[in-house]
C-alpha cells in the first residue's frame, strides 16, 4: 500500500533506484559479489557474537571498608571469596601511580582500540628471535579482559583475550577500563587492587604515594609472588628502580626522581588489615549497604581512646570490660566508640558491644527527674527535700552510704546522688510522666513492670548510647538527639526539657567540683566546663560516669558483661577516673552554656520553700540561694511522713504561745513554720512539732499542753517471744490525737488484731498527730505448740 503522504513521483523514483541497483548487482562478477556479501556480513556476525557472548560484569565483589571522618580505614571485611579489595576511583589514586602504570605497561593506552598491533608484532618477533618472551604485547585493556575472564596461556586463549579486549573497548570508555584495572589487578596473596595493596604494604592510601612507591605498585602485578615487598624486598627494589629509570628515559619523570627514589628503602608493613573501632565498624557495616562506609569517627582520637581504655581496664579483675562513647554536641556526631575494653579478649568478653547493651542505669536518670520536676513547677534548685527514712511509704530505699542527711537542697541531693530525695521528687512528678517524656524524646526504657519510683535508682534498662543522648540535651537547649555515625547524616532532635531546666541541671552538676581539679577555680584560674554524674546499679553490676560540656558529651560504662557483681567498684571509684582522664585529653575550650532569660536567682526560706520576699519573717527559719525557672518558687513538697499532721505552719497566740493553725482567728496573727515530720530528728528540740503544737485552742477546756510524750505499753526492748501465732495488740500512753502504727516500716491499718506467724526480728513504731513517736524491737520464735503471748 502506498503512503498517501508522499507524492507519487517519489515512490516511482524509489522503485526505479531499486531496479537499477539489482541490475548492477547482477552484472558484477561472482567473486566480487561474494566478497561484498562477506564484508557486509562481518559487522552482522560481530553483533551476533557480541550478543551471544557478552562481556562479564566489570564490578567485582568488594571488601566492605568502614572509613573514619578523614577517609582512613577503620576496619575492612573481606568479600565472600576472602579477597581484600578496596574500591577506588581514578581521582582517589595518586597521579604518580597512573603515570608509572601507563608509562611502564601501556604508553599508548589512550590511543589504541584495545589491541596494540605494533606491540603485538614486537612481542612475536622477540619471541621468535630469542625463544622466549622479552616484552609483553598485552595492553591494559587486554589485562582487564584477563582479570574479568581468566584464560589458558595458549594461542587460542590469547586470541580470545584480544577479542574480548576489542569488545570491552567497544562497550566502555577508557576511564572505566582503567578504573577496573586499578581495582582488580593482583598484588600478591589475597590482595587485589591498588588501594588494598597500598594499605597492606605501605600503610597509606594510594592517593599519597611517592614516586618510588608508585613505581613499586606499578610493577608488582607483573609478578605478584616474585616481587612481593614483604617477602622479597631486594627483588621488589630492583623492579621498582627499573620502572623509575624507564619513566625518566621517556621524559615522564625528571631525573631527580631517579636520584632520590633509588635511595628510598623498600619497607613493607606486611599484610595490613585495619582493626580500629572493630565493634562500631561491624555495627555500621551490618546496617549500611555499599563497599565504602564513611563515618564520623575521628581515627586519631579513636586509636588513643582504645589504648587508654585497654590500659585502664588492667587494674580491674578479669572478666571486667568497659565501654566509652564520645559525641560532638553540635552535630551529635560520634567521634569515638569503644565497645569493649579489649576486643578479642575472651576473658573480658571482648566481642560484646557494651555501648549497645541494655543495662541498669543506676542513678544516672536522676538529673532528668529533677529537670522534669523543674519544668512542672514542683521544685526549684534549693527546694527542701527529705533525706530520711520513709516510714509508712510503700517504697523505702536507702542511700548508697547507708546513712541519711536529713534536710537537703535539690542541688545537694543531685550532687551527692541521694536516693530518698530522688524518689520523693519522682513520686510527686509521677513515674509514668518520666517514662512517657523520655519515650517522646526518643529514649525508650526497658521495663519489666509498670513504671514505679524504683526507676530513680535504676529499675529499668537503658543503653550507653541512649544515656549519652540524654546528657547531651543539658547543653543543647533540652533537645535530645540520638548520636549519628554516618558522614552527612543529620541528627533528629526531640524536646525533653526546657532550655531553663536544662541549664539549671547542668549548672548544678558542674558546680560539684572534680577530683582532677582539687583547687577552686578562683585560685587556679581553671574554669570547669564539665558537668558530670555517676551511677551504680544494684549489686555493683554497672558503674557509670557521664560528662557533658558545651562541646562534648562523654559516657563511660564499666562492669562485667555477664551481669555478675563487681563488689567494691562503683561509679565514683571505677568510671569517673577514666571519664576525667579522657576529658582532660580533649583540651576543651568551649564556652560555658549561656544562662537563659527564663532562669533567675532568688533568696528562699526553709522550711516553707518560698521566696523570702513573700514569706512571713517568723516562718523563715533558714535562708537558701536558689535558681528559679520562670520566676516560680513552689512550696516544699509534701513529705511521706506528713500524712498524720499535714500542717506547714503553726499559729502563735497573742501572748506568743504556739497553738494550732485553726486557732489563728481566736488567738493571734503571728506564725511559726513547721519542718516535715521526717526531718524532726535533725532539728533542735525547740523547733520540733512537739514543742510547737498545742493540744487545743485556749478556752476549749483541754489546756495548752505543749508536749505529750508517747510511749508503747510493752515489755522492754529486745523482747523474745515464743509463739506459733502471736497476736499483736499494741497500746500507748500519752501522745496527741490518733496514734499511727508501723511494723517493720509498713503502716498497720487495724481492723482487729494483728497476727504474726513468721519468725524473725520485728520493729514496732508509733507516731501521733503531733509527730511524737516511740519504738520497740522484739524477736519472734516458733516453738512447736506454743500459746500466743500478748502485750
Amino acid at each position: 500500500m502506498s503512503d498517501p503522504s508522499r507524492p507519487a513521483s517519489y515512490l516511482a523514483l524509489c522503485r526505479a533506484g531499486a531496479r537499477k541497483l539489482g541490475s548492477t548487482w547482477r552484472r558484477w562478477p561472482r567473486w566480487l559479489r561474494l566478497t561484498g556479501l562477506l564484508l557486509a556480513g562481518i559487522p552482522l556476525l560481530l553483533l551476533v557474537l557480541d550478543r551471544a557472548f557478552p562481556p562479564p560484569p566489570l564490578d567485582p565483589a568488594y571488601a566492605r571498608v568502614v572509613l573514619d571522618m578523614r577517609g582512613k580505614p577503620l576496619r575492612a571485611f573481606a568479600d565472600t571469596s576472602g579477597v581484600w579489595r578496596y574500591p577506588v576511583t581514578l581521582e582517589q589514586v595518586s597521579p604518580r601511580y597512573i603515570e608509572a602504570l601507563l608509562g611502564y605497561e601501556d604508553r599508548h593506552f589512550w590511543q589504541h582500540p584495545g589491541v596494540n598491533p605494533l606491540a603485538m608484532a614486537r612481542g612475536v618477533w622477540q619471541w621468535l628471535r630469542y625463544g622466549r618472551a622479552v616484552s609483553g604485547g598485552s595492553t591494559l585493556t587486554m589485562q582487564v579482559a584477563r582479570l574479568i575472564e581468566p584464560y589458558q596461556r595458549s594461542i587460542p586463549g590469547k586470541l580470545r583475550q584480544m577479542a574480548r579486549a576489542l569488545q570491552l573497548e567497544w562497550h566502555y570508555d577508557k576511564r572505566t577500563l582503567l578504573t577496573v584495572y586499578l581495582n582488580r589487578a593482583p598484588f600478591g596473596g589475597n590482595l587485589e587492587g591498588v588501594q588494598a595493596a597500598s594499605f597492606a604494604y605501605l600503610g597509606k592510601s594510594a592517593a599519597k604515594l611517592t614516586h618510588a612507591e608508585a613505581a613499586l605498585l606499578a610493577v608488582l602485578p607483573q609478578a605478584p609472588s616474585r616481587y612481593r615487598p614483604d617477602r622479597h624486598p631486594e627483588r621488589a627494589r630492583a623492579a621498582r628502580d627499573k620502572v623509575m629509570q624507564r619513566l625518566v628515559r621517556q621524559g615522564a619523570w625528571p631525573a631527580s626522581v631517579w636520584e632520590q627514589g633509588r635511595i628510598e628503602p623498600v619497607l613493607a608493613r606486611g599484610h595490613f588489615t585495619p582493626m580500629e573501632a572493630p565493634l562500631f565498624a561491624r555495627l555500621v557495616a551490618d546496617s549500611q549497604p555499599g563497599a565504602l562506609v564513611h563515618t564520623t569517627i575521628d581515627g586519631d582520637l579513636q586509636r588513643w581512646l582504645e589504648a587508654r581504655v585497654a590500659s585502664y581496664i588492667r587494674r580491674f579483675p578479669e572478666q571486667t570490660s568497659a565501654a566509652l562513647l564520645l559525641v560532638d554536641n553540635q552535630t551529635m556526631a560520634v567521634r569515638a566508640y569503644v565497645g569493649s575494653a579489649e576486643y578479642g579478649n575472651l576473658r573480658r568478653h571482648g566481642y560484646l558491644d557494651m555501648v549497645q547493651a541494655i543495662r541498669s542505669p543506676g542513678s544516672t536518670l536522676k538529673p532528668f527527674i529533677y529537670g522534669l520536676a523543674l519544668d512542672a513547677g514542683l521544685v526549684h534548685s534549693a527546694s527542701l527535700l527529705s533525706d530520711a527514712p520513709r516510714l509508712g511509704a510503700d517504697y523505702r530505699p536507702a542511700n548508697f552510704s547507708g546513712a541519711f542527711q536529713g534536710p537537703v537542697t535539690l542541688t545537694q541531693a543531685l550532687q551527692q546522688s541521694l536516693n530518698v530525695p530522688a524518689v520523693q521528687v519522682l513520686e510527686a512528678l509521677g513515674p509514668d510522666t518520666l517514662v512517657n517524656r523520655l519515650d517522646n524524646a526518643g529514649v525508650r526504657l526497658a521495663l519489666s513492670d509498670k513504671p514505679n519510683p524504683a526507676i530513680a535508682l535504676g529499675a529499668a534498662g537503658i543503653r550507653l548510647e541512649q544515656l549519652v543522648a540524654l546528657y547531651s540535651a543539658l547543653t543543647r537547649q533540652g533537645q535530645v538527639a540520638m548520636p549519628v555515625w554516618l558522614a552527612g547524616q543529620q541528627a533528629v532532635s526531640r524536646p525533653l526539657l526546657s532550655p531553663g531546666a536544662a541549664w539549671i541541671v547542668w549548672h548544678m552538676l558542674s558546680t560539684q567540683g572534680r577530683a582532677d581539679q582539687p583547687f577552686d577555680s578562683e585560685a587556679t584560674g581553671r574554669v570547669n566546663r564539665l558537668a558530670w554524674k555517676t551511677g551504680t546499679s544494684y549489686g555493683y553490676r554497672d558503674s557509670w560516669a557521664l560528662g557533658v560540656s558545651g562541646r562534648w558529651t562523654l559516657g563511660v560504662w564499666l562492669g562485667r558483661p555477664d551481669g555478675t557483681p563487681l563488689p567494691g567498684f562503683y561509679g565514683q571509684s571505677a568510671a569517673v577516673p577514666l571519664l576525667l582522664s579522657v576529658y582532660s585529653r580533649l583540651g576543651d575550650n568551649s564556652p560555658l552554656p549561656a544562662q537563659p532569660n527564663t532562669v533567675s536567682e532568688a533568696d528562699i526560706c526553709w522550711p516553707l520553700g518560698r521566696r523570702a520576699s513573700v514569706t512571713l519573717p517568723g516562718t523563715c527559719q533558714q535562708h537558701q540561694n536558689a535558681w528559679l525557672l520562670d520566676e516560680r518558687d513552689p512550696p516544699t513538697l509534701p513529705d511521706p511522713m506528713d500524712w498524720p499532721s499535714p500542717l506547714r505552719k503553726v499559729a502563735l497566740t497573742a501572748q506568743g504561745k504556739p497553738t494550732l493553725a485553726r486557732c489563728l482567728e481566736a488567738s493571734g496573727s503571728a506564725w511559726r513554720a513547721l519542718w516535715p515530720l521526717a526531718l524532726e530528728p535533725w532539728r533542735a528540740p525547740a523547733e520540733r512539732r512537739g514543742a510547737l503544737l498545742a493540744s487545743g485552742c485556749e478556752g476549749e477546756g483541754r489546756g495548752a499542753d505543749l508536749q505529750a510524750p508517747i510511749r508503747i505499753v510493752a515489755l522492754g526492748e529486745g523482747n523474745l517471744i515464743r509463739s506459733q501465732r502471736y497476736r499483736l495488740q499494741p497500746r500507748v500512753l500519752g501522745g496527741i490525737g490518733k496514734p499511727f502504727w508501723f511494723l517493720n516500716g509498713q503502716r498497720l491499718r487495724w481492723d482487729g488484731d494483728q497476727v504474726l506467724s513468721e519468725a524473725g526480728l520485728y520493729q514496732l513504731v508509733v507516731v501521733d498527730e503531733a509527730g511524737n513517736s516511740d519504738r520497740i524491737e522484739f524477736r519472734l520464735e516458733n516453738p512447736p505448740e506454743q500459746e500466743g503471748v500478748r502485750f
